[in-house]
């Protein structure tokens, strides 16, 4: 915990309470017990308290469920990333204790359940251990039923007495989580809570309160990235969407299908992805862009009716929600292993647009720029989040509604001529009108997949395709050459440049902090746009002796991930080097600078 003021002195035996800037809380446990239900109330909580918020969690990926944790954390400055090390562990079981003790910092704080939990000698020594018999005590509250129900709740008023967090506003947000179930399960919630908060935390050294927030954003909204993805759609002006369920793309997925019709729109679970990208397709063709999305299985699926998509012009957002693989790999956790996929899969020549958001308030903003650039080029889109963004929560100023949503319904008005191919245009930019719409010259255009003269209709001539091929190639040229330049975060020249893509914006942010409040030359780059590529990263990474790749997934056969291997191939420069790694988890801030140190060493040796 980072302690801003000095700690006022205990008072008639209580602890002393000291003020801090942030703190960091890993929950462990089972998937059955709700700690993410904890995590979730804590982070939003933050969120409504100003504060800046980022959490981290892992959920077994068989039905039956196993460990899990959740990890949450606070700060009344900024906050990049979920953090390194907690300051609290709070362990419900033996294995919780065991395989987390180790994510503490040194003289943390360990709070377990001693009904469960027995501590090791050697660890009491290194950690400060409060026990409390958490299932034992919540059964007593409110009751033996509900004991595996409840003793989440118990230990949140723990951790609320803790850090003395707003309890008003902790059960206003019980409360609404529960709204619609029965009274009694509210009321059962609520008790366990308030015996939580109640219970005599003698053993413990020290309570905390958080300073206030830095942070005057006004209102905030909390949520994470699958539910800003889905939010950023609808307000797009996306009214029809079709998916199959697959995690963790389904959450999106079940938003769209709850959120559409409150807005005269509609989701449809189809019968397989082949099916879901069709129908949408379908859909954008009748004028109004739609989306489908699925993670990287559904992706491989979806691939030849995304061919379709290229060769017929059509609009549409295809949301990639990551995770690891191949195969169906490891569903649950994080990896950004689908670019070359994205960027390049399917048979023949066929471009499309690939983006990546950096966070979580980021999600919400790609979705819309997404619907924009398919309707302006004609073109599919792929979104690239991955399982940490998808899954994690954050706090972000309340998004002016007013300005962003858009109403993207076809105009039916007649027009004199159509050719939704037409080879004059140089820019290769041309757009279909909706079926319906009035051609007074009596030319309807028809749409295939086939290769295609300026009105659809199939061709083998050879002079056409490769006017085609230019055709499609050219509007992602044109796309690019509008593309904003990504900003340096640090200096344009130095010696390190961490570049980045989707998730690793945060931790490689607070890795340039790091470094540099240690004298080190480090800045650090984020592409958003990775294909097309935003003009002039040459110039930019001319400015550094190493540029660092930082990704999740494999180094590959010569050594790079995904992301450098197109940034090698684009530009041809050999200092372009990876850090990657493909253990399921996020990078932590120690593990960016570790590797940055070992490869500027290697590269030394090598000249």
């Amino acid at each position: 915990m980072s302690e801003a003021t000095v700690a006022a002195p205990s008072t008639g035996g209580s602890p002393k309470i000291s003020k801090i800037s942030e703190a960091v809380i890993r929950i462990a446990g089972n998937s059955q017990d709700g700690i993410q239900a904890i995590g979730g109330f804590l982070a939003r909580l933050a969120g409504r308290s100003e504060q800046e918020v980022m959490t981290f969690m892992t959920i077994p990926s068989t039905i039956s469920g196993g460990p899990s944790i959740f990890q949450v954390r606070i700060g009344s400055g900024e906050v990049l990333s979920s953090g390194d090390e907690a300051d609290v562990l709070l362990a419900f079981y033996q294995h919780s204790y065991e395989d987390h003790i180790n994510s503490l910092k040194k003289n943390g704080i360990v709070l377990y359940d001693s009904d469960h939990v027995e501590p090791k000698l050697e660890w009491e020594k290194e950690y400060h251990h409060v026990g409390v018999p958490i299932s034992g005590l919540t059964v007593e509250a409110i009751g033996g039923t509900a004991k595996d129900k409840g003793k989440n709740i118990f230990a949140l008023g723990l951790v609320a007495k803790m850090f003395d967090l707003n309890v008003p506003k902790l059960t206003k947000l019980i409360s609404e989580r529960f709204t619609g179930k029965d009274a009694s399960v509210l009321n059962n919630a609520l008790a366990a809570f308030h015996a939580g908060y109640s219970h005599s935390l003698g053993s413990i050294l020290e309570t905390f309160q958080f300073v206030e927030s830095q942070k005057k954003v006004g209102q905030q909204v909390v949520m994470n990235g699958n539910e800003a993805l889905g939010y950023g759609l609808i307000a797009a002006g996306v009214r029809f969407g079709a998916g199959y369920p697959i995690t963790p793309w389904s959450d999106v997925m079940e938003l769209l299908r709850r959120e559409l019709p409150k807005y005269g729109g509609i989701f449809v679970q189809c019968e397989d992805e082949i099916a879901s990208i069709s129908m949408a397709l379908g859909a954008s063709y009748a004028g109004r862009v739609a989306v489908t999305g699925s993670s990287g299985p559904g992706i491989s699926l979806k691939t030849e009716a995304l061919g379709w998509a290229v060769m017929a012009e059509m609009p549409l957002v295809i949301c990639d929600i990551q995770r690891g693989g191949p195969s169906t790999g490891m569903p649950t956790n994080v990896e950004q292993s689908d670019l070359n996929i994205a960027v390049f899969g399917g048979h023949g020549d066929s471009p499309r647009v690939v983006l990546a958001p950096a966070n979580v308030e980021d999600c919400f903003y790609t979705a819309i720029e997404a619907v924009n650039i398919a309707r302006e080029f004609s073109v599919p889109v792929l979104i690239l989040s991955d399982q940490a963004i998808a899954t994690r929560i954050e706090a972000f100023p309340e998004p002016d509604l007013q300005k962003v949503c858009q109403d993207i319904s076809p105009d039916l008005t007649p027009v004199t001529d159509h050719k939704p191919y037409d080879l004059s245009v140089s820019s290769g930019v041309t757009r279909h009108v909706a079926p319906g719409t009035r051609i007074q010259s009596g030319k309807y255009p028809i749409v295939t997949g086939l290769e295609h003269d300026e009105l659809g209709h199939p061709t083998g001539s050879p002079k056409l395709h490769t006017q085609m091929v230019a055709k499609r190639r050219k509007k992602l040229q044109a796309l690019a050459a509008k593309l904003p330049t990504p900003q340096l975060y640090g200096p344009s020249e130095g010696n390190v440049l961490l570049v980045g893509w989707g998730s690793t914006q945060g931790p490689i942010r607070e890795a340039v902090d790091r470094a540099r409040a240690g004298g080190d030359s480090v800045s650090s780059l984020h592409i958003k746009h990775l294909n097309p590529l935003p003009p002039g990263l040459e110039n930019i990474f001319a400015g550094f002796n190493h540029v660092f790749v930082v990704e999740m997934n494999d180094e590959g056969i010569y050594g790079y991930g995904q992301l450098a291997g197109l940034l090698r191939a684009r530009f041809c420069d050999p200092k372009i080097r990876g850090i990657t790694k493909t253990d399921g988890l996020t990078f932590k801030v120690r593990e960016i600078l570790e590797r940055a140190k070992s490869n500027v060493a290697a590269g030394l040796r090598k000249l």
